[in-house]
């Protein structure tokens, strides 16, 4: 396992000095990537100062769970790419190759690619979310601040497992399928409002399948001391972390069932 860890790390470090030799490209793909995703919440801004508030849920408050979801999702970009293009490993037959090195299969791929820029996204996040905090009546203990790093990690835990099962199709399409983008892209722009607005359809579809609203939605609910009104006994969303954790285990398991099945490309 140690040896596992600083190959992952150095191939971290490698691929991040990679990116650091064009400073110039870094610094503008770092600061489009923050402007990019910082105009969403602009538009939202907008949104309240026409409306007022979005059934119940303050500007302030809805910043909150916005902060939360950004943060996880920059996180996941950062380290999950290798997954995220998987399919041309396969299609290249450059996965056989990682096959027969004595390493984890898990940490290979996700040290082929590191995404420093996705901290722009990362930070836009944290300006939003510190935004949040210093507007909303949230007293920071230290178990609250913990429960909010956590439930940050374990957002980008659960992109991860979606990452991993969209890598997963590619054992049997050998392309990936586009359509699981509607849960990690699509999920960061559903996430980044309250799920309570939703039809009941796509509410239980974030909840009991892919449980994105473990992210910021209850965590975001049991911050805010506000009231749950989709009849999920309060109590689990002190256990958002948790959640992150096992969905992230389930995703690697059948991410490993494909490698079972894998017959090669023939490339």
């Amino acid at each position: 396992m140690i040896d596992n860890t600083r190959l992952y790390l150095k191939l971290i470090k490698i691929s991040i000095m990679a990116q650091l030799q064009y400073k110039t490209s870094f610094l503008l793909l770092t600061i489009g990537n923050f402007l990019l995703t910082f105009m969403d919440f602009v538009g939202i801004v907008f949104l309240f100062q026409r409306f007022g508030s979005l059934k119940g849920w303050k500007l302030e408050e809805l910043a909150l769970l916005y902060g939360i979801i950004h943060m996880s999702f920059a996180v996941s970009e950062a380290y999950a790419r290798g997954f995220d293009i998987f399919d041309r490993l396969v299609r290249s037959g450059n996965f056989d190759r990682i096959l027969i090195r004595p390493r984890s299969l898990i940490l290979q791929i996700l040290g082929i690619d590191f995404q420093l820029m996705r901290w722009g996204r990362f930070l836009q996040g944290f300006v939003v979310l510190v935004y949040a905090l210093n507007h909303l009546e949230i007293s920071l203990n230290i178990f609250r601040l913990l429960f909010l790093v956590s439930s940050i990690i374990s957002g980008a835990l659960i992109f991860s497992g979606i990452i991993i099962l969209q890598a997963t199709l590619s054992f049997w399409s050998v392309q990936s399928i586009e359509i699981v983008n509607s849960f990690s892209y699509g999920g960061v722009e559903l996430a980044s409002y309250p799920l309570s607005i939703y039809p009941k359809i796509f509410r239980e579809i974030f909840i009991f399948f892919i449980p994105i609203a473990f992210i910021n939605y209850f965590p975001g609910l049991a911050l805010l001391g506000k009231e749950n009104l989709l009849g999920i006994p309060s109590f689990l969303s002190y256990f958002s972390p948790l959640i992150g954790l096992i969905f992230f285990y389930i995703c690697c398991k059948i991410w490993y069932l494909g490698v079972r099945h894998y017959s090669s490309t023939g490339s």
